[in-house]
């Protein structure tokens, strides 16, 4: 997704009329997770340890972990 579709959604998300917003902040939500497996999958791929993904996101490891993990050969023991 381009920036400016993502930064459109964001301002949606103050629409006057809150059916425009809910749906503005639904999308993003899952624009955002899109984004953020991504993310993690690519820090796994460079050798980030899962310690560190979690810092970054602010979650427990085993948060991260847990939603991450188990998705395919980017699973890393440590």
């Amino acid at each position: 997704m381009e920036v400016a579709r993502l930064v459109n959604l964001v301002n949606a998300t103050g629409d006057d009329d809150p059916r425009v917003a809910l749906a503005a902040t639904a999308e993003a939500a899952k624009e955002f997770e899109r984004i953020q497996a991504v993310l993690v999958r690519r820090a796994r791929a460079q050798g980030v340890t899962w310690a560190d993904i979690a810092a970054a996101l602010g979650v427990s490891k085993q948060a991260v972990h847990k939603k991450y993990g188990g998705r395919g050969i980017f699973r890393k023991e440590e």
